[in-house]
């Protein structure tokens, strides 16, 4: 999975432990690691939601200052409105 280099060190920190990608299809599966910078992450689990169930829990674990933050930066694959199909990915560094 690549992530944006601003939040690359809350990644391996320990402190973004959620994202939601706008994919056609999974690109990751639960138990898989990824490299992130000088670090990996394994996935927890992979869920497929509408963009409009994001919490403000699931909000604070992306990084994101605002829901609006976290729809630009989804949105590199096309727009995502409140009922766009988004997946929930949540993992940890290791």
């Amino acid at each position: 999975m690549q992530f944006s280099k601003e939040l690359r060190a809350g990644v391996l920190s320990g402190d973004i432990t959620l994202s939601f990608r706008l994919w056609t299809r999974s690109q990751v599966k639960p138990g898989g690691r990824y490299p992130v910078d000088r670090g990996f992450i394994e996935v927890d689990s992979v869920e497929v939601i509408p963009f409009g169930l994001i919490d403000d829990h699931d909000l604070q674990r992306t990084g994101e200052h605002d829901i609006e933050s976290l729809r630009r930066r989804a949105a590199h694959a096309g727009p995502i409105h409140d009922d766009t199909v988004v997946y929930r990915v949540e993992f940890h560094a290791v």
